[in-house]
């Protein structure tokens, strides 16, 4: 296992005029595509979406693509006047933390996270409790009210940087246990871990992966570190999202295994022309409750809105900020 580089982009150049949708499925996407294009016109506004979302709205409606992140730091650097969160909630939440003064639509608000979902405001209090005066790390898949309770903010490209700046021997790494174990294996502090979980990467195993390299003797692998431990240890390259995709575009393998949500995989290789994508089909159901029919209808009704309580944003914000303060 190796370390992904640091990416060096925040976001991926498209080029929508590659084919990349099924033709029943473009006949079908199309008149949705163009109202969405019109509507973004009228409203003066930009879709965000997520690395994850569905190659029709990823390639074809997107105005900016990415981490969740660098999304809302994307976000904040546009002229619009409304914003669009393809993506999930706590998404949403963060980029109105980094947007206060702008509209947030989130097309879908029943679209949340697993592992967002697995830890609580009340659950951070009850470990600064536990363990006084020990700093509490907190990845930037929460909600806004659990970032609010923290100290800082971390990505799975910079969580191992955040924890060594941080001056204390031990950590409270929130809230996924894979992430949290992955970094305690590279840092040179104690790592106190939450039990939450990603339900997309949990399902992954080792001897899944060791099958497709059995099969597969050019096979190259790039695991997200929300994956277990056995499938990081068969992996060539450990990594965000945009590490990953950085790798591919740099590195061109001839065929390459993507350990994460599977809609990545068909996003990465309508770019990535010359590599050979094998596709362990993962689907995170949240993420694919975003549509194009429910984009055109936030769009439409300008609904519904992400708020985030001004008090717990400013405690969240902060969070984020000392992040940004310590690096990407």
């Amino acid at each position: 296992m190796t370390r992904c580089p640091p990416h060096t982009t925040d976001t991926v150049t498209l080029d929508a005029a590659q084919p990349d949708l099924p033709p029943d499925e473009a006949a079908e996407a199309t008149p949705r595509i163009e109202a969405i294009q019109r509507l973004k016109a009228r409203r003066n506004a930009v879709i965000l979406a997520h690395n994850y979302m569905a190659p029709a709205i990823y390639r074809h409606v997107a105005d900016i693509t990415g981490d969740s992140l660098a999304l809302a730091r994307r976000a904040a650097e546009s002229d619009a006047d409304v914003i669009v969160m393809a993506g999930v909630h706590f998404m949403a939440e963060t980029a109105k933390l980094l947007n206060p003064e702008r509209p947030v639509l989130m097309p879908d608000t029943n679209a949340g996270c697993s592992l967002a979902e697995s830890i609580t405001p009340a659950d951070v209090r009850a470990l600064r409790a536990q363990y006084p005066g020990v700093p509490v790390v907190t990845y930037v898949n929460t909600s806004a009210a659990v970032k609010a309770e923290t100290d800082v903010c971390c990505t799975s490209g910079n969580a191992e940087t955040v924890v060594e700046a941080l001056d204390s021997d031990r950590v409270i790494f929130l809230p996924d246990r894979f992430l949290a174990a992955h970094v305690a294996g590279r840092v040179s502090k104690e790592v106190i871990r939450w039990e939450g979980r990603c339900e997309v990467h949990d399902r992954f195993t080792g001897p899944q992966i060791r099958g497709y390299r059995a099969a597969f003797d050019d096979l190259t692998v790039l695991a997200h570190p929300e994956c277990p431990p056995d499938v990081l240890a068969e992996a060539d390259c450990v990594g965000s999202t945009a590490q990953m995709i950085d790798y591919v575009h740099r590195e061109r393998p001839v065929r390459a295994l993507m350990v994460t949500e599977c809609s990545m995989s068909d996003n990465v290789a309508a770019e990535a022309r010359d590599t050979e994508f094998l596709r362990p089909c993962t689907l995170c159901p949240h993420m694919k409750r975003i549509t194009l029919d429910n984009i055109e209808a936030a769009l439409t009704n300008m609904e519904p809105t992400v708020e985030v309580d001004p008090a717990v944003a400013e405690g969240a914000r902060a969070a984020v900020d000392r992040m940004l303060a310590i690096g990407r």
